[in-house]
């Protein structure tokens, strides 16, 4: 469709490690304290301050940390949780593992996140007999949480935060992941920030976080006494390291997403495409910058041949997945979502120049419309 090429591609994420990074692992690898040592509680610590939460347990990755955070508030076989089907797979995989059946509810069309009235509909056509609601702030962006918190007291229900993606996002002037019972954090590569693999749970209960901590360490009391059952999930001494590097250049990282977000939006605006909102009281964290069009594949293969990587999150909802073909669910705005929708670059590794070439690509687009 396009003749224009640039030398170098432009990536849809670009993770750096720094040297103080490296010398951090470094004087780990030196210490010989791999794993449970001294590091990881810094990191929890520092993390669990960041996040204004009481508690922050770490974890071997993002799944894990949703698997955790949803055994510590107690859920388990025959119980219903409510959750997106526009997400990563993972969101309601960890229901499953947790022994529960995941429900779908359907999103709002703007924010793409849980749409708290499908959410209240969903519960009264299950008899008001759920057990959890599973929230994602998907892409960054919080989901609708005074209304997802008055929905969970209403029905006596747990309120579990997929912040996988929202590190920094902030909901009413709170960060998310301690508003709810818990929350769940990724430290994949893609991610605001990293630990290579890593997660992390957080939470303002003490009940939860100890329950937590014995779930990720095989249930363990004390020594060789295992009170419950439990994973070996726990977080690395050398991934605690890189996280304490990386958590304290994510208010730089996320000021540049953030200015990024806008100099692409301003660039846009005349553009055919539908660019992510940012609704009052709501801070974007921007891990995807998800524009929207009805010819979204056309779209993708034309930044493609102008050297500009894009992705698509996600092409196929969870309850359509062959892994799920025994759900029934009814979400039409999610299905229609996962036609549409397409993530440019917005990591903060990114040039103004780079900025602009997305743009560029954007725009140029519209000239075959």
């Amino acid at each position: 469709m396009t003749t224009t090429k640039y030398r170098e591609r432009i990536p849809i994420a670009d993770p750096t490690l720094s040297k103080r990074t490296k010398e951090a692992v470094a004087a780990v690898l030196d210490s010989g304290s791999l794993a449970g040592g001294d590091e990881l509680d810094r990191f929890e610590s520092e993390f669990a301050t960041y996040c204004n939460a009481e508690h922050a347990v770490g974890t071997s990755n993002g799944t894990t940390a949703l698997h955790t955070a949803l055994e510590a508030v107690g859920i388990g076989e025959g119980d219903r949780v409510v959750t997106t089907p526009f997400t990563f797979i993972a969101t309601a995989n960890a229901i499953r593992f947790a022994g529960a059946e995941p429900v779908f509810a359907d999103i709002d069309p703007e924010t793409y996140n849980l749409d708290p009235d499908t959410v209240e509909t969903t519960i009264e056509e299950h008899d008001g007999e759920v057990d959890g609601i599973l929230a994602v702030h998907l892409f960054g962006l919080p989901a609708e949480m005074d209304r997802l918190k008055e929905i969970a007291e209403t029905y006596d229900a747990a309120l579990i935060e997929d912040a996988a993606q929202a590190h920094g996002a902030q909901y009413n002037g709170e960060p998310v992941g301690a508003i709810g019972d818990v929350g769940c954090f990724s430290f994949y590569p893609t991610k605001n920030m990293t630990t290579g693999e890593g997660g992390m749970v957080v939470t303002d209960r003490d009940d939860v976080a100890a329950r937590a901590r014995q779930f990720i360490d095989h249930g363990r009391a004390e020594g060789y006494s295992h009170e419950r059952l439990g994973h070996n999930f726990r977080m690395t001494d050398i991934a605690a390291a890189i996280g304490r590097v990386q958590l304290d250049r994510l208010p730089h990282y996320l000021a540049e997403r953030r200015k990024n977000a806008a100099r692409l939006r301003e660039r846009i605006a005349d553009s055919s495409v539908v660019m992510p909102i940012e609704p009052n009281g709501s801070r974007h964290a921007y891990n995807q910058f998800t524009i929207r069009s009805d010819r979204r594949d056309e779209l993708k293969d034309h930044l493609d041949e102008f050297g500009i990587d894009s992705s698509i999150y996600y092409p196929i909802p969870v309850h359509e997945q062959e892994a799920y073909d025994h759900v029934t669910a009814s979400a039409p705005v999610a299905e229609r979502a996962c036609e549409e929708v397409l993530s440019v670059p917005i990591h903060p590794m990114l040039s103004k120049s780079s900025v602009d070439t997305v743009a560029e690509g954007i725009r140029y687009f519209d000239s075959f419309v």
